[in-house]
């Protein structure tokens, strides 16, 4: 007995060892695990589908969802409930209105013009179950980037919102002569010839279910959605989205420990990925309830989020900025939201966040449209997107390269093949492209998708993905993200393309170069645009028409805050634009001698950007 009473302690002892040697050497080793598991059963289950052919896509699920919990709220939209049987049956019926128009089939690409609001998803949902793919387009897109996205994929057909009909004005005669079927979301409409009425058309069909047959897939690499993102190209890019992606970015909620009585608020346009693929199909795949808003509003956003008992939200970084900067007000912790789920939360607004409205789980995660790599912030730690591990790390292959921020191209080494960076260095990140992580590229433009790719990497033949992004992994396997890279940045949640906006400037009558680049601005996420100019010979700078010109040609996020007047505008080595000079000297009047000004949308035009001006801005009290 008395030796069984040793081994006992000894056994304990042993167990008390290697917890607390667990706690300091390998603190999250079980959320690992965790996350891990959940990560590699549903990544199981997407290979055994392509093993037998029998693919479960995120329509099918909807099916299944709307049969097994047909009653409960699936959308709730400006005070509206609308159950998951009354979206499966209006989507049928839009399924149906095609289905007797006879000019869709199978594999035909639709585009879809509209705001947010149940008939976006009914009008998905409807399309996907005759086995069409759908292009979701900006709704701040302009006639010119419109005609294009049609040239892009294909697509003979567009359903326009109700709200959104103007957006045709000029391009409605080109959309005849190309063939284009267009329909609208109204049952009456006066002055536009040859355009079609859907709801009058809705209100007559059935919403009995379509055959199943129209939407069944045997391969996860087949195209259901198109998902404009901007880039270094100027006009929109559009992204294949496979049944793959879908359903892998539907599972982000429930990876992240989402349930079936979760409440999920959804602020983000549709026809971004991060509100349809992961909102949408992630509220769906956990049989949740969505309340979608057509707009984010800072002001109703709490009041709201008390109204639903909401408990899951989805954010950008600027958004959570936008509740930090509203006035305190009683009552702010009063909710029962649990968990944030979004990308490019600053470290400062994430800590602002905390303090004022309570520990709410953020869970960040990163990852682009097009993009084969996915990083979570499981374990919620602040300032962070992602986390790797030696496990992760074998599953998905990632490198982080070094790169010359001058020539603007990763930093070769005497054989030619890229250099790693150590831990703790700041990278460009590369996604490998294999088999279980592909990339699908850009529809109609085999250039488009090679651009994006990095080949002969490390080894003679592969071929990797660039994010374009700069990241850095901390010693404790955390991944940070940096800056971005190349002829993209971020403002007001929207990635502004630099070649779309030197072309536009390139119109105006007086500018005879024009470059463009993002400069930080305190208090702001992302970066604001400044175009540096060349003022043509025999003309003068004209501020007001350049006002006017950007407002009519391009969307707000896209427009240029502060434009530089130079005599000459500097070229690097290989004959591209030299940005990383302009961008590092920032907009500060008193250290830049050139004239600078800065868009003021009360007086309509630019202003001279003075140091009063400046330190205004500083503060946080111009607005832009």
């Amino acid at each position: 007995m008395y030796f069984f009473h040793e081994w006992l302690s000894a056994v304990a002892v042993g167990l008390f060892s290697l917890h607390v040697l667990q706690k300091l050497f390998f603190p999250y080793f079980w959320k690992d695990v965790t996350f891990l598991w959940k990560i590699i059963t549903y990544g199981i289950k997407l290979e055994l589908s392509k093993l037998t052919s029998k693919v479960v896509t995120v329509v099918d699920t909807f099916v299944e969802q709307a049969q097994r919990i047909p009653d409960k709220p699936f959308l709730i939209y400006e005070g509206v409930e609308h159950t998951y049987r009354d979206i499966d049956e209006r989507s049928n019926k839009i399924a149906n209105v095609f289905l007797k128009q006879g000019t869709l089939k199978k594999g035909d690409c639709v585009v879809l013009l509209m705001n947010n609001e149940p008939d976006f998803v009914s009008v998905w949902f409807g399309l996907a179950k005759l086995g069409c793919a759908v292009a979701f387009l900006n709704t701040n897109i302009k006639s010119k980037s419109l005609l294009h996205c049609f040239n892009c994929c294909g697509a003979k057909t567009l359903v326009v919102g109700a709200d959104l009909m103007a957006c045709l004005d000029d391009i409605l005669p080109t959309l005849r002569e190309d063939n284009i079927d267009v329909w609208v979301m109204k049952r009456e409409i006066g002055g536009y010839a040859q355009v079609h009425t859907l709801l009058d058309q809705i209100d007559c069909a059935l919403d009995q279910p379509v055959p199943a047959s129209l939407r069944a897939t045997t391969s996860l690499k087949t195209p259901i959605l198109y998902i404009f993102t901007s880039g270094t190209t100027g006009l929109p890019k559009a992204a294949v989205i496979t049944h793959l992606q879908t359903l892998k970015a539907a599972a982000g909620f429930w990876a992240f420990g989402g349930k079936e009585d979760d409440v999920v608020y959804i602020p983000l346009p549709l026809y971004h990925s991060a509100a349809s693929m992961i909102g949408i199909g992630g509220t769906l795949q956990l049989g949740a309830t969505c309340i979608l808003k057509k707009k984010f509003s800072a002001t109703k956003f709490w009041s709201d989020c008390r109204k639903y008992d909401v408990t899951i939200f989805q954010y950008i970084g600027e958004l959570c900025r936008y509740l930090c900067n509203q006035p305190k007000a009683e009552g702010e912790r009063v909710h029962k939201v649990r968990m944030g789920v979004g990308n490019g939360l600053r470290p400062d607004v994430w800590r602002d966040f905390h303090a004022r409205f309570g520990e709410v789980r953020m869970c960040e995660l990163y990852g682009s449209t097009e993009g084969n790599l996915c990083f979570m912030n499981h374990i919620g730690k602040l300032g962070v997107v992602g986390r790797s591990n030696f496990f992760y790390k074998l599953l998905f292959k990632y490198d982080l390269v070094r790169y010359d921020m001058v020539r603007e191209e990763p930093v070769k080494d005497e054989h030619g093949f890229c250099q790693r960076v150590k831990k703790g260095e700041t990278g460009l990140l590369l996604s490998k492209v294999s088999a279980t992580s592909p990339f699908f590229g850009y529809a109609g433009s085999k250039q488009l998708t090679e651009r994006r790719l990095l080949r002969n990497v490390f080894a003679s033949g592969d071929a990797y993905f660039n994010t374009g992004d700069l990241m850095a992994e901390d010693q404790e396997d955390f991944i940070c993200f940096k800056d971005r890279v190349g002829d993209t940045f971020r403002w007001k949640g929207e990635n502004v393309a630099t070649t779309e906006v030197t072309e536009t400037l390139g119109l105006v009558p007086f500018i005879q170069e024009a470059n463009v680049y993002g400069v930080e601005v305190p208090g702001h996420e992302g970066r604001a645009g400044m175009a540096a100019i060349i003022v043509r010979l025999g003309h003068e700078f004209n501020a007001k028409a350049l006002f006017e010109h950007v407002v009519k040609d391009l969307p707000a996020y896209a427009r240029p805050v502060f434009i530089r007047i130079q005599e000459f505008i500097e070229i690097t080595g290989t004959f591209k634009q030299q940005k990383f000079q302009l961008v590092e000297s920032g907009f500060n009047p008193s250290t830049i001698s050139e004239p600078l000004y800065v868009v003021d949308y009360l007086q309509k035009s630019y202003v001279p950007l003075t140091d009063n001006i400046y330190q205004n801005i500083l503060a946080g009290e111009q607005k832009f």
